[in-house]
């Protein structure tokens, strides 16, 4: 099947037929190979970000938007969704430039504060930066789960950028407290404790950094979130380090404040929404109506593909494919 009889309509293969296997077969597959270019940026706030271009030859053509895609929590820009996505961009002939957000890119971020589910400050300033570099070329954005969040987000919340043409959501947690509840029961576990052992681990590899450094001022915000050992769970997790880190009063407080879903109603861009029923991290409470919705934001709600997993019995890379369709780069 080629993209120009692309059948939109999701069906899984059978060899995965449930939400878990379709999640988890992401990372098990051989990763796509793809050439990035890296390019540093630097934050009114002193910190470094890394994003990472394929194809930075096409934008010679500036009939094409530039295509900007934003990761999951513990992701990065060789997370294979996004690896799978670029490499299908290069292939028709578009750039694109994936974000990795403050510390996601393999170094130390130099501040404290990390990333989390609301941060849209760092993309705004992001694009804002390439959008100067770039003028008066159109972007297209794609973000994933904790990145389709921060996307969403962003996009209620801000100002109407021009040149902001589309947009693409996928797996989104819409009421991150439902979300972070999930993670607590069921097979779900799973995932809540792959993502915490992370998470802890940045934790302290960042105040070992620190204290290698020298740098007291970030070693004392560290050092104030107290013991970690006893954290359990993502929500003791966004309750003890994430809030505080970024001003929040607790989990309740940083979740009502960053779920996607108070600021969707605000959006004014061409919005796909791509969700699955039987997704183990985001629960079907999770997600909005369709009746709810504008008409600029159009939900494509299958009953099977997991967690950004979405591996296709009808075409390889269905995801991707549906994808740029959307955007119109197909």
């Amino acid at each position: 099947m080629t993209s120009s009889t692309f059948d939109p309509s999701f069906d899984p293969v059978w060899w995965l037929p449930e939400g878990h296997s379709q999640t988890v077969w992401r990372k098990l597959k051989p990763q796509p190979e793809v050439q990035q270019q890296r390019q540093r940026i630097e934050l009114d706030d002193g910190v470094l970000l890394d994003l990472d271009w394929a194809n930075q030859t096409a934008l010679a053509d500036d009939s094409k938007p530039i295509v900007f895609i934003v990761h999951g929590l513990c992701g990065c820009s060789k997370s294979a969704y996004i690896l799978s996505l670029q490499q299908l961009l290069t292939a028709r002939g578009y750039a694109s430039v994936a974000l990795n957000f403050r510390g996601c890119s393999g170094e130390v971020n130099r501040l404290a504060k990390a990333y989390h589910s609301g941060v849209t400050e760092d993309l705004n300033e992001a694009f804002q930066k390439l959008a100067a570099l770039h003028a008066g070329r159109d972007f297209a954005f794609v973000g994933y789960s904790l990145g389709a969040n921060v996307l969403l987000k962003w996009l209620g919340e801000t100002e109407v950028y021009e040149s902001v043409k589309k947009a693409v959501a996928v797996s989104t947690p819409f009421s991150l407290a439902y979300c972070s509840r999930s993670m607590l029961r069921g097979l779900s576990q799973f995932y809540g404790k792959f993502f915490l052992r992370k998470l802890l681990r940045d934790v302290k590899q960042k105040r070992a950094y620190f204290e290698a450094t020298g740098n007291a001022s970030q070693l004392e915000i560290i050092a104030s979130l107290g013991e970690l050992d006893s954290i359990s769970t993502i929500w003791e997790f966004d309750d003890k380090v994430t809030a505080p880190l970024h001003g929040f009063l607790d989990a309740e407080d940083y979740y009502d404040q960053c779920s996607s879903i108070g600021y969707i109603k605000n959006i004014s861009t061409e919005t796909l929404l791509i969700q699955s029923r039987n997704d183990p991290l985001i629960p079907p409470s999770s997600t909005p109506e369709v009746d709810s919705l504008a008409d600029n934001l159009h939900l494509q709600l299958s009953d099977n593909g997991g967690h950004v997993g979405f591996v296709s019995a009808k075409q390889k890379q269905w995801l991707e494919h549906r994808i740029i369709n959307f955007l119109g780069t197909g």
